[in-house]
């Protein structure tokens, strides 16, 4: 496809994102997010909020509730945006994103970040690797079909978040000093604070959309037209997380029980949980999987 410039734009083209609305301004993703564009002093914020929704938000974003049932309710409060964040609970409806995005084409929305957060869906063996994970490469498939552009954020696991998940998550119960290493606890994949999230988006986000013209040569947003953006806060392996933690608060080793179990076991018994209808075993299935030592989504 031939480059797009500023210069071919129609009259009246504004070549940046000036109006954001987002899903989720007060949640854990969302609000870093929220934050750091707030602080770029170049865009206006609308959060959607569920009706009645308690969630406080950050001074200097505009609130409107919707009805996630009403197609009007919410393409309403999408009309003038420029781009819609969509930051989603787990526990969200399936087809939540999905009204979202239309919602998004009735009002002339342009430009989607989707709720698409963490591990890269454009690698097909994760994809495919039975954890759900087809339904935001879907969602991909369903914003491009509809004439809109979108950019994902693979930023690998928030790591302050993943930390806190016990057994399931890095393997840590902090509460019964246990660590559950993958295999032997030396595969390093990439992780990234919820703060460096934000600090991304709303760098990407305040970038130009297009060059000027031919001549131009800054880097613009158009680089990550349907394709994800990649980010790392860090590189670093269970035993590193330990390391780190050992050196924070004086433990010694002998204090923790460490155990090991191989990736591919644990991965399998998350399935087999899932299939039992335990969600826990999501959680066990999606973290093991990013351990195992021959899969590379690694910078």
């Amino acid at each position: 496809m031939a480059p797009m410039y500023a210069k071919d734009q129609p009259t009246g083209f504004t070549n940046r994102i000036q109006r954001i609305a987002i899903v989720g301004a007060g949640g854990s993703v969302g609000q870093p997010i929220t934050q750091a564009l707030l602080q770029t002093g170049k865009h206006t914020i609308t959060a959607l909020t569920r009706a009645g929704s308690q969630s406080p938000l950050p001074s200097g974003v505009h609130s409107i509730p919707v009805d996630y049932n009403s197609p009007d309710s919410l393409s309403n409060a999408l009309l003038n945006q420029d781009c819609l964040i969509i930051t989603l609970s787990v526990q969200a409806p399936p087809d939540t994103q999905s009204k979202l995005i239309q919602a998004a084409v009735t009002a002339g929305v342009k430009y989607v970040m989707p709720n698409v957060w963490g591990c890269d869906v454009m690698h097909q063996p994760f994809v495919n690797s039975g954890i759900h994970w087809e339904r935001l490469r879907n969602a991909l498939n369903e914003i491009e079909s509809k004439g809109l552009t979108w950019t994902a954020l693979v930023c690998g696991f928030w790591y302050e978040h993943s930390l806190l998940l016990g057994s399931g998550g890095f393997g840590f119960d902090f509460t019964e000093k246990k660590l559950t290493l993958n295999d032997d606890g030396n595969t390093k994949i990439n992780v990234s604070t919820q703060t460096q999230c934000g600090r991304a988006v709303a760098a990407l986000l305040s970038l130009k959309l297009f060059p000027e013209n031919e001549h131009d040569k800054e880097v613009t947003l158009s680089r990550w037209s349907n394709k994800p953006a990649y980010i790392s806060s860090f590189l670093l392996s269970q035993r590193d997380m330990f390391e780190s933690w050992k050196r924070v608060t004086g433990d010694d080793e002998e204090q923790w029980t460490v155990v090991q179990e191989g990736s591919k076991e644990r991965y399998e018994r998350g399935l087999e949980m899932m299939r039992n209808g335990d969600r826990a075993g999501f959680l066990l299935a999606m973290y093991s999987r990013v351990f195992f030592p021959q899969w590379r989504w690694r910078s």
